[in-house]
């Protein structure tokens, strides 16, 4: 599992705070699912609360609804939400964000058998899983599966792309 820190927002924007992505896989009955899990970390000077206020805007802004409904990004040519994979990085871009992150080897691989991945971009803070540091896999899993992440965040199908097409 690899994260990186967001690259920047939207001057001007709420400020969400520092925005990690996360790649991982997992098994599902056909085939490796590759996904992709987006947050804040909550470290603004109005804390957790200001931060969810802020992501919640931000995925306003992109036409990504935050109530655990699925868009399927394949079916909507005009969302503003990309994923491009170049070599061994992955890159999620949308209006006012963009992160590049190094995902494993099986997150790759799945991806491109796939051809997307399950990004799940919650407004739920998580201070605890910072950039660079090792998330354990029984507490990605708590917190990507807890109830309160799940409803409280976009998620989409979003097809992967290469960004030399």
């Amino acid at each position: 599992m690899t994260s990186a820190p967001r690259e920047n927002h939207a001057s001007g924007a709420a400020d969400p705070g520092t925005l990690v992505v996360m790649a991982w896989s997992a098994e599902a009955p056909d085939g490796d699912m590759p996904y992709l899990l987006a947050y804040s970390l909550g470290d603004v000077p109005g804390g957790p609360e200001a931060a969810t206020a802020a992501v919640e805007r931000l995925l306003e802004d992109n036409g990504l609804p935050a109530d655990g409904d699925v868009v399927d990004g394949a079916a909507r040519p005009d969302l503003p939400v990309g994923l491009f994979v170049d070599g061994d990085q992955a890159v999620v871009t949308m209006v006012g964000f963009s992160a590049r992150c190094l995902p494993p080897r099986e997150w790759l691989a799945a991806v491109a058998e796939r051809g997307y991945a399950y990004f799940l971009f919650t407004t739920r803070p998580w201070p605890r899983a910072e950039p660079g540091k090792a998330v354990a896999p029984e507490a990605l899993a708590a917190f990507a599966g807890a109830e309160e992440t799940l409803n409280a965040a976009a998620h989409v199908v979003l097809p992967a792309r290469d960004p030399h097409d």
